[in-house]
């Protein structure tokens, strides 16, 4: 690991950094040196509006201990990676991003992005999200929060949350049929990322895994027995009257929100609709299958930009400041979430956050990989398709599942 600091002629902070960096599990040593700034020498942190905060508190701690400034820039998380892959090459990028675990595949394809040891602390995280924020088999990133999809119901209409998706179909049915509600359980049309529980539920997926757990671009699953089942259930509900194929985010979310309703899957960034809308809802893991379903898992983290020239002060400032108990606190304070920090997943006091943690401790990280680009497209077509009852399911998903192979061959070659 480089340990040149910018703008400076000195390594006497990186060497006190070092010292201290060998404590990983047990903190930072007691007597752990302290020394003069760098001149010229600060820590640069890109982050969002909501996460800036708390990381300058706890920079001015660092810049406390060590003499070096931490630099907050807020930047909109969106905007984020696109702007490191200008930045960075030309040295004029931040020493620390935070951001999402589905950006390593092009981030690390474009070399921008340092690999990370967290040492023995990479025990306190949820292993989901180290999984996530591993590339090719090496940790790219400190995750701090997990988000996946859960199952929202109405309590009135609904007051035990199905176990299972035949459960699920039956209560539908009755309350359709009964004219409770217009739809018992809505699903937006042609959408994957929504869809994909239904799919590992039976079986189906998207890559399959190799040896040390990453995902295998020459294992495509979409055309798996499982999926083709998967598939074969959504056409059996479409014909049933059980899903249309007219309801997009807005519909679906209005069909709850005035209790034409009963059930819905989607993620906590719904939660503060929800709570305004008045409906008496729940919050329970997805209905499983012939095995338990599997939704995806979005993961948020620390990465240290590869041409930093202070690789060390951002490992120091990650591992021993923001891996730390009250620093994941207040980073779930600012932006609640489901923390990645195993420690603080028990104080959780917001029942629903922990309902949707628990979905992401069961879930599988979205892929990162660059081919999963080739998914999105052919995987939604294969969806309407099925909806609108233009094709048959199995051919639908063979399609896709083709599709996506002939693109991967094409990007490889």
């Amino acid at each position: 690991m480089s340990i040149n600091v910018r703008k400076a002629g000195s390594i006497v902070v990186v060497m006190a950094i070092l010292v201290s960096v060998t404590a990983f599990a047990g903190g930072r040593q007691e007597e752990a040196p302290v020394s003069p700034a760098v001149p010229d020498t600060e820590l640069v942190v890109w982050a969002d509006a909501g996460r800036a905060p708390v990381l300058e508190r706890f920079g001015e701690r660092f810049t406390a201990e060590y003499g070096v400034p931490v630099v907050v820039q807020q930047m909109g998380f969106g905007d984020v990676r696109d702007q490191l892959k200008v930045a960075g090459p030309a040295g004029e990028g931040p020493d620390i991003i935070i951001g999402a675990h589905d950006w390593l595949g092009e981030l690390v394809e474009n070399g921008l992005l340092e690999p990370m040891d967290l040492g023995p602390k990479a025990t306190r995280f949820d292993p989901v999200a180290l999984n996530a924020f591993t590339y090719e088999g090496t940790l790219y990133g400190m995750p701090y929060n997990t988000e996946a999809i859960a199952l929202y119901y109405n309590r009135q209409l609904v007051p035990e949350p199905p176990a299972t998706w035949d459960e699920l179909e039956a209560i539908a049915r009755t309350l359709q049929e009964a004219g409770r509600v217009d739809q018992g359980y809505v699903l937006q049309v042609g959408d994957p990322y929504h869809t994909y529980p239904l799919f590992t539920a039976f079986g189906g997926y998207v890559f399959g895994t190799d040896g040390d757990g990453s995902y295998d671009p020459a294992d495509v699953g979409l055309d798996s027995p499982g999926a083709i089942e998967a598939a074969r259930r959504l056409d059996r509900m479409v014909k049933e009257g059980l899903l249309r194929d007219d309801v997009d985010w807005e519909i679906m979310m209005n069909l709850f929100h005035t209790e034409r309703s009963a059930m819905l899957i989607t993620g906590p960034w719904a939660l503060t609709a929800m709570r305004e809308s008045g409906v008496d809802y729940g919050v329970a893991k997805i209905p499983a299958g012939t095995r338990e379903a599997r939704p995806f898992v979005g993961v948020q983290g620390f990465m240290i930009n590869s041409f930093s020239e202070n690789k060390v002060l951002a490992a120091s400032f990650l591992t021993d400041f923001m891996a730390t108990d009250e620093a994941m606190s207040e980073l779930y304070e600012a932006l609640p979430n489901a923390p990645a920090w195993l420690p603080l997943q028990g104080d959780v006091d917001d029942e629903d956050l922990a309902v949707f943690a628990s979905s992401a401790a069961d879930g599988d990280p979205m892929p990162a990989i660059p081919e999963m680009s080739a998914v999105w497209e052919a995987w939604s077509s294969a969806i309407v398709l099925i909806f609108q009852q233009q094709q048959d399911p199995a051919e639908a998903m063979r399609d896709a599942a083709h599709e996506v192979r002939e693109r991967i061959s094409r990007r490889e070659n």
